[in-house]
């Protein structure tokens, strides 16, 4: 069965154009799943993958972690009916464990504010930290996006970036005149220390910058501000989000900002609207502590 695993991540990798980071999760979910059923793909029947499901809520995985690899085994039986393997995928009708909804975590605008403007403009650190906040913030750029921009592919003149998102898919974002502005200025540091690599955002050696990197510049400004929590660059994502709905705009246009494939991922943030609604609501309405009594 190792052998159909490794053809079917190649055919992920080459066919379907899934990057390393997807493929490192279904390789680790299918060797899970390997370690379970039987040794024969032919052997492989329903009841097998319940009961591996059931096994990985037992060891203590989340049911979101659970599900996830239930997808991943899905697609991976799917491909070996299209193979001719399996005469029928049998995952198809097992159902995904329902997993607790969990609104994303986002910051308030005198929050994100004084975050992105904690680092200072002058020297390469600070101002590269203070244009990927910037940036993070005015784009809603994924960490992996950030740390694979190249310099061709952001356009201060028109304020426009070249994403390369998810499954090698590209797409077109604007930025604000802030970022515009940070990432101008930590071009000019770059040059002056005659940084001439085309990755657009460095570490201190010159190299390109790690999504961990990345992961604790956002970081270390949060605790700096005080804000408490798990912050990282995806809170600054939940957070662009968020203040572009609440400001009125259509969830249309914000899973296109955002690279979702499906209108569904982004539906999430409609319920972070509601709860900021009722907040203002308990916080400013008249009646609303008389209503609760």
């Amino acid at each position: 069965m190792n052998t159909l695993v490794r053809k079917f991540l190649r055919h992920l990798e080459i066919e379907r154009g899934m990057s390393e980071h997807t493929l490192r999760a279904y390789r680790k979910d299918l060797e899970e799943f390997v370690a379970y059923a039987p040794k024969n793909a032919g052997d492989i029947e329903m009841i097998d993958v319940r009961g591996f499901v059931a096994q990985q809520i037992r060891n203590g995985l989340s049911k979101t972690t659970a599900g996830r690899r239930l997808s991943s085994v899905r697609s991976f039986l799917k491909y070996l009916t299209r193979e001719g393997y399996l005469a029928a995928n049998p995952a198809k009708l097992v159902t995904t464990p329902r997993a607790e909804r969990h609104l994303p975590k986002f910051l308030s605008v005198d929050d994100v504010f004084a975050l992105i403007e904690k680092p200072d403009t002058i020297g390469f650190i600070h101002a590269r930290d203070r244009a990927i906040l910037e940036l993070l913030y005015s784009s809603g750029l994924r960490v992996s996006e950030i740390a694979g921009l190249n310099i061709e592919d952001v356009n201060t003149r028109d304020g426009l970036v070249k994403v390369h998102g998810k499954g090698r898919k590209e797409r077109i974002v604007p930025m604000g005149s802030k970022a515009v502005e940070a990432i101008r200025g930590y071009m000019t540091e770059k040059l002056l220390l005659k940084r001439k690599s085309k990755t657009l955002f460095l570490n201190k050696r010159g190299t390109g910058l790690s999504e961990r990197g990345v992961r604790r510049i956002v970081v270390k400004y949060a605790r700096l501000i005080g804000v408490s929590g798990q912050i990282g660059p995806h809170t600054l994502r939940h957070t662009f989000a968020s203040h572009l709905l609440q400001a009125g705009a259509d969830l249309r246009v914000i899973q296109e900002l955002l690279g979702h494939a499906s209108l569904s991922t982004t539906q999430k943030y409609t319920h972070l609207d509601i709860t900021h609604l009722m907040d203002i609501y308990d916080k400013a309405h008249p009646l609303s502590s008389e209503e609760k009594d």
